[in-house]
């Protein structure tokens, strides 16, 4: 079976086969290029419509060697950056944060930023989908993890999220040919509610007396 890419932004036609899903495909290429390119492939397929945010800068000292040339010698961040990636996913806003860590023991929250909790915080507050995506390079293994799993453990003060718990929390993403990261199959269990539940037994086993899942979503 033969499939036509459309590579961005050049929209040059590529047939590449599709090939089954290998978690040990490629390791230790770039989490922001393997991400890129998968959304360029679901934006192809219309299944989504997603993109890296850029990042804000002034532009303060500009030089030009040549007419014909410009070069910035001088730039500052305007604003700090929210997250990652952001767009549409049937019908919802959805907003991301993508890490990578060598650790193989846990991910540290040294990496993110509180404004980014906030905002990922008012993204799930007006039922949007919002998570992190981290990558454990010396396994090779990329995982989704719901962004309420990380915004409860920093507002509990944790420095970190431990391998397993990522491993028990989160769910492995599934890596292919196209697109790489297979990653909106893991928000549609994300969006069921299969991970939801799983949360709960790790985080606060109170909330197992409730029978409403999306009420326990909504209090972790």
């Amino acid at each position: 079976m033969v499939i036509v890419l459309i590579g961005y932004p050049n929209r040059k036609q590529m047939e590449q086969p599709v090939q089954k899903s290998d978690n040990h495909m490629g390791r230790g290429m770039n989490l922001e290029k393997d991400l890129n390119d998968s959304n360029t492939y679901y934006e192809h397929v219309d299944r989504a419509l997603i993109h890296k945010k850029p990042t804000p800068i002034q532009v303060v000292k500009v030089e030009y060697p040549a007419r014909s040339a410009a070069r910035i010698c001088e730039a500052y961040y305007k604003t700090p950056s929210t997250t990652d990636y952001n767009g549409i996913y049937r019908g919802k806003p959805i907003d991301f944060e993508a890490k990578e860590t060598k650790s193989k023991t846990s991910f540290p929250f040294k990496s993110i930023h509180k404004h980014q909790i906030e905002h990922l915080r008012k993204v799930l507050y007006h039922k949007g989908i919002g998570f992190f995506i981290i990558r454990f390079t010396s396994y090779g293994q990329t995982f989704l993890i719901d962004a309420g799993i990380i915004i409860r453990m920093w507002d509990e003060g944790k420095k970190s999220i431990t391998y397993q718990e990522v491993q028990q929390c989160g769910s492995l993403i599934k890596e292919s040919l196209t697109p790489r990261l297979r990653y909106l199959d893991n928000v549609d269990i994300l969006q069921r509610g299969g991970i939801i539940w799983k949360r709960i037994l790790i985080t606060n086993r109170k909330l197992l007396k409730r029978k409403n899942p999306e009420e326990a979503y909504l209090i972790v």
